[in-house]
């Protein structure tokens, strides 16, 4: 691989990891800040997905093969699906917990 495309790729990684930290700092601020459980949740669980999709892409660039890329992608995949079925089970309870 030639030097530029390698200091490209370690740019777009800083970039990209960068920009992940951000959106998680974001979604901790949302979190600490916002008044009620459920625009806590939705503000942790977007935030939080999209900074580790930034984080993945910005780590697949640095990947040594497919298969690790692809891994990477694979795992990111699986948090999303958990992020979106812990975030319902939490709002679903929080929902209940407020009926009269």
């Amino acid at each position: 691989m030639s030097a530029l495309i390698e200091r490209v790729l370690d740019a777009w990684t800083i970039v990209a990891v960068s920009a992940g930290a951000l959106f998680f700092l974001a979604g901790t601020v949302g979190l600490l800040r916002f008044p009620d459980s459920l625009t806590r949740l939705h503000a942790l669980t977007k935030a939080d997905n999209l900074g580790l999709g930034l984080v993945v892409l910005g780590l697949v660039a640095q990947a040594d093969s497919v298969v690790m890329g692809i891994k990477l992608v694979l795992i990111w995949g699986l948090l999303m699906w958990a992020s979106a079925a812990v975030s319902q089970l939490i709002a679903r309870t929080v929902h209940e917990a407020k009926r009269p």
